[in-house]
């Protein structure tokens, strides 16, 4: 029992880290339901990549990368929506467009800047042992934004989520809302970088969410699967690489798509088993 809660009692990096790792759970748990309920996996990789120019500048000019990377995803999201307007081209196109872009620039402002390996490595893969009371609150006050815009569009994100021409029908604007969602989306890539990193932070938004929506057949549940798996994947993740001397970022997102997998195969265990039982049943 030592091995594992000692480690959160005696280092108060670890525990900092949990917490900070149990909110970032969070929103990535809400903003990831509604990433793979409206398909909107790939703008969520190039969110998570494009902001890579900005908090890029942000660094080399002395400023928080937070602040770039908000501005990196406004940028991206800004652009998406212009291309996608203003052109005969799907949003895909325009996702994919920006975000090679977006990574290719960060790439190259990198390349430019010869004392910029540590900053990049913080960059991509986050530095959770590492994280500040200050940077606690911020990811505190983003979740608990996140949380609001949840509960306050419930109704229209459902309806998006399943039927937009119903969406429409009731009363909701389809552009309003999916723009709405997609800012929810960039407020949970902007403040998590902090904790996992542009890289990592992908998974946790789909991961967790992609296992809860194996099990959950309502919105609420999905989330709270989520919310269950990926507090799950930072603990185990964080003990991991406490006793084996791992990159903790690298070894939370691991942890994430193995429980991803085993709850997909006791899914499909489970299923046979109820279509063997129907089977003999009816046989």
């Amino acid at each position: 029992m030592d091995v594992l809660i000692t480690p959160f009692l005696s280092n108060s990096f670890m525990l900092q880290a949990l917490i900070a790792g149990v909110l970032v759970s969070i929103a990535c748990a809400i903003a990831g339901t509604f990433v793979i309920l409206r398909g909107l996996a790939f703008i969520g990789d190039a969110l998570a990549h494009g902001v890579l120019p900005g908090i890029a500048v942000a660094i080399l000019a002395g400023f928080p990368g937070i602040i770039g990377a908000a501005i990196g995803a406004t940028f991206m999201i800004g652009g998406i929506t212009l291309i996608t307007q203003r052109s005969r081209l799907s949003s895909d196109t325009a996702i994919g467009l920006l975000f090679i872009g977006m990574l290719s620039l960060g790439v190259v402002i990198v390349s430019r800047s010869s004392s910029f390996s540590g900053d990049l490595t913080r960059i991509l893969f986050g530095e959770i042992l590492g994280i500040s009371i200050q940077s606690i609150l911020i990811q505190l006050v983003a979740t608990a934004v996140i949380i609001t815009i949840a509960i306050v569009c419930a109704r229209p994100f459902l309806l998006l989520s399943f039927d937009p021409e119903q969406a429409e029908v009731a009363g909701f604007s389809v552009r309003l809302y999916h723009n709405i969602m997609l800012f929810m989306i960039a407020i949970t890539v902007v403040v998590s970088f902090q904790t996992v990193g542009t890289l990592l932070v992908f998974g946790l938004l789909i991961a967790p969410a992609g296992a809860g929506a194996l099990l959950a057949r309502r919105i609420e549940a999905m989330i709270a699967w989520a919310m269950l798996f990926g507090g799950l994947s930072m603990y185990i993740g964080l003990l991991i690489s406490y006793h084996f001397n791992l990159a903790a970022g690298a070894a939370i997102i691991l942890v994430a798509i193995v429980i991803f997998f085993l709850v997909f195969i006791l899914q499909n265990i489970r299923n046979r088993r109820i279509t063997l039982h129907q089977e003999v049943k009816h046989g």
